[in-house]
């Protein structure tokens, strides 16, 4: 039988949503003073104590076995001990229940006390400054008895983009495994003076990384920032701050893989939420961008022309007034490389003069994620998709699509008596002048 125990934790709205999200595979971005340690050693315990199945194994890895005694020790004896026959050793730094189930921290300094050990289910905290070993040669292969299959849980904070930031895009792309990030600005966790203290007595990159979960915080190169996204999504616009501004539809079409569809709307300063489409065929897409404009009325409508040509066709082929755009093709000014970098400029642009954003987390991951450089010429050069996911990174495809509204400068146009768009009567903001 299971034992019914109180393990005398009771998870925050944002903890209980995680236990029912989790995989076999996890991964957990979180800001500080989340709670992922305690959500952590619950999971474990939890995982111990409730199984029919004896002897199993079970473990907290950190960074450093020092570390792991200092972070999750107490918490763990506090959980555990008051379950009923716990024993724990100090030495060993180990909790072994009734069932013989044991839970044991360790540091990935010292990988040798893991190798050719079985685990059940193991928590890995900070792997950001594991040896880099220690997840693919050591602790996978202990996951992968053919009686046990064990889980392995992900936690941590940003610390620029290395193997913790790999891992997270990898499970955003796997279905099978669970990518979850929990911003300050996204929880209620910390009150707003505890967030004003901790920005005021930290500079902008560690606020960033602690708090706002943002992986480029180290990176000078990231054109757009997490606080500026983060700003954006916290602002409410009403139809009055809109009114006159043109309306421009952004259609990003998915290449191959794992990219996705997206239809993005903005009139003015105000992005709205995106319609995102996995394994959408282009012909379906069309009618869903057709039915998109017809509900909508935009004043232009910007389709990506490297993989959006049958989208194009089709809704031309339907009478549709469609503009395609080449991200590699030439940018309007002499100061980019080429449209894409031209397009994702205007949005930083746009962010600065106020533009507010939804707040909807793959949109402002997706916002942060390209960096930049100069080329030979002085020209500015966005990182391209190509170059993003070699270093682990997934397609920014709502970002891309955002991006395409700003192709080129729009002019609104009134109703007419009909219902039909026509006389141009305001210019939409124009991010180039």
């Amino acid at each position: 039988m299971k034992a019914e125990v109180d393990l005398v934790y009771n998870p925050h709205k944002y903890q209980a949503e995680i236990h029912e999200k989790l995989k076999r595979f996890s991964v957990l971005v979180c800001h500080r003073r989340f709670g992922k340690t305690f959500l952590a050693i619950a999971t474990l315990i939890d995982a111990a104590i409730s199984t029919d199945r004896e002897n199993l194994r079970f473990g907290y890895v950190a960074p450093f076995q020092k570390q792991a005694k200092q972070v999750a020790w107490d918490y763990l004896k506090q959980f555990a001990l008051p379950i009923h026959g716990t024993i724990a050793n100090e030495s060993e730094t180990s909790i072994t229940f009734t069932n013989g189930a044991k839970i044991r921290l360790y540091g990935s300094d010292n990988g040798t006390a893991m190798r050719g050990l079985y685990f059940d289910g193991v928590v890995c905290d900070e792997i950001a400054d594991f040896r880099p070993e220690t997840w693919p040669e050591i602790i996978r292969p202990a996951l992968t008895d053919s009686h046990h299959k064990g889980w392995c849980l992900f936690i941590g904070t940003p610390k620029g983009l290395n193997q913790f930031y790999d891992l997270y895009q990898y499970a955003q792309q796997d279905p099978e495994w669970y990518a979850g990030m929990y911003r300050v600005d996204e929880t209620d966790i910390l009150d707003d003076e505890e967030i004003r203290m901790a920005r005021k007595t930290m500079d902008e990159n560690q606020y960033r990384r602690e708090f706002l979960c943002d992986f480029s915080a180290s990176m000078d190169n990231a054109l757009i920032t997490i606080d500026k996204v983060s700003d954006a999504a916290a602002k409410k616009m009403t139809e009055a701050d809109i009114t006159g501004s043109a309306r421009i539809l952004g259609v990003d079409v998915a290449r191959f893989g794992s990219d996705r569809s997206v239809i993005q709307k903005r009139q003015g300063l105000a992005a709205f939420e995106p319609k995102i489409f996995d394994d959408i065929d282009n012909m379906t897409l069309a009618g869903m961008v057709a039915q998109t404009i017809n509900e909508w009325k935009p004043d232009a409508v910007f389709i990506d022309a490297g993989r959006g040509e049958g989208v194009i066709d089709r809704l031309r082929q339907l009478g549709y007034f469609i503009t395609e755009v080449n991200f590699g093709g030439k940018a309007l000014k002499p100061m980019y490389n080429n449209k894409r970098s031209e397009m994702w400029d205007g949005i930083r642009i746009w962010l600065d003069d106020g533009g507010a954003l939804p707040p909807h987390t793959d949109l402002k991951t997706d916002l942060c994620v390209p960096t930049y450089k100069f080329d030979s010429a002085n020209r500015m050069q966005l990182e391209s998709k190509d170059d993003i996911k070699k270093r682990g990174g997934r397609s920014p495809d709502l970002g891309d699509a955002l991006a395409l509204t700003f192709s080129y400068p729009v002019a609104a146009k009134k109703l007419g008596h009909f219902g039909f768009k026509e006389e141009a009567v305001l210019a939409d903001y124009d991010p180039f002048n």
